[in-house]
């Protein structure tokens, strides 16, 4: 699996963060979202996807990789 973010439309909401801390964190000064694993263990993945799927800006992007 391969996370990418899109920085400029993340609106900040941090469910991503909130089901996934362990992949996704917040930047203090305006909370847009930050990438901190790209290619996170499988035990994240399902997670990670559950995340991608409820971002209310489509900021999060997941490539399953073989």
């Amino acid at each position: 699996m391969k996370v990418t973010v899109d920085e400029d439309r993340c609106c900040g909401a941090g469910t991503c963060v909130l089901l996934v801390p362990e992949v996704f964190d917040q930047r203090e000064d305006d909370g847009v979202v930050l990438l901190l694993d790209a290619a996170p263990a499988e035990g994240f993945h399902a997670a990670v996807r559950e995340a991608a799927n409820v971002c209310p800006a489509a900021a999060i992007t997941v490539a399953e990789t073989a």
